[in-house]
């Protein structure tokens, strides 16, 4: 095998050595943790086990957290929050940012609200939407829309913007309207471009239910960590942080998937 992808600036590196190196960088990981957390006693260890348990101690945890804690239940009531309210600012921030991007006057009226929408701190938002909605499930679901039609709605105009105006120019020599240029030109080629934005963007929605559902903790996996460093076992909440990582990564490859059966063209580079 070449090795020369190793000193080569921007070198796309082979499929067999990006697998051997991801595994490398998790097993280099658990090798830290498990040196950090070895030894009987907590005089032993170079962390205490009131801080960070062994991986022995969180993985035998599982159980526990499975039955006890109800794991599935509560991923799954995170996963329909985000669903509801992520689908909820796909639906508003899309079009809107299509028609940002179309016509440049709508951009500049939104802007000041895009800017701020992105700009302000997801925490700031938890004591405003609790006022709002209450600290029901209303208040979870706007919070995800709230925290994210402003990066949905910029990313849509941005897609638009980058549709290259020589395949206006050429739609318009072929006689086509406006509105044909719009829905046969403009948003077709800026469809995968705005797919991609929302399979991206999902996972940071993902993220962000866990700081909503610590309001109120009916339910959730951001109700199991805070319940987990109140009462313990504090092991809960490694596990449930890695729970989330792997089902935020499962998400976004099935997102990927499907993106790659409907724009073949535009994910072939990147599968």
């Amino acid at each position: 095998m070449k090795l020369d992808w190793i000193t080569k600036l921007r070198a796309e590196v082979p499929a067999a050595a990006r697998a051997v190196l991801a595994l490398s960088s998790v097993g280099l990981l658990f090798l830290v943790w498990f040196l950090a957390t070895r030894g009987a006693t907590a005089e032993s260890r170079l962390i205490s086990p009131a801080i960070l348990g062994s991986p022995a101690e969180v993985l035998g945890s599982f159980k526990s957290l499975w039955f006890d804690r109800e794991l599935t239940r509560n991923a799954g009531a995170s996963l329909w929050r985000v669903l509801q309210g992520f689908g909820l600012a796909a639906l508003i921030g899309v079009p809107l940012g299509i028609a940002a991007g179309t016509f440049r006057w709508i951009d500049s009226f939104i802007a000041p609200l895009s800017t701020f929408g992105r700009n302000v701190p997801m925490s700031a938002l938890l004591p405003l939407t609790a006022l709002w909605f209450g600290i029901e499930e209303t208040q979870k679901v706007m919070f995800i829309f709230i925290a994210c039609v402003a990066f949905i709605t910029f990313d849509a105009t941005r897609s638009i913007l980058e549709v290259q105006e020589r395949y206006l120019e050429t739609a318009y020599t072929l006689g086509a309207s406006k509105w044909q240029v719009v829905t046969k030109v403009l948003i077709p080629l800026a469809l995968p471009s705005i797919f991609n934005s929302l399979r991206l963007l999902f996972g940071v929605g993902f993220g962000y239910i866990i700081l909503a559902e610590m309001v109120n903790m009916d339910r959730g996996l951001g109700m199991l960590i805070l319940v987990s460093q109140r009462i313990g076992p504090r092991e809960h909440v490694y596990l449930v942080l890695v729970v989330i990582a792997l089902l935020a990564f499962a998400l976004d490859r099935a997102l990927f998937w499907t993106g790659t059966k409907l724009f073949p063209y535009k994910y072939a580079a990147e599968s």
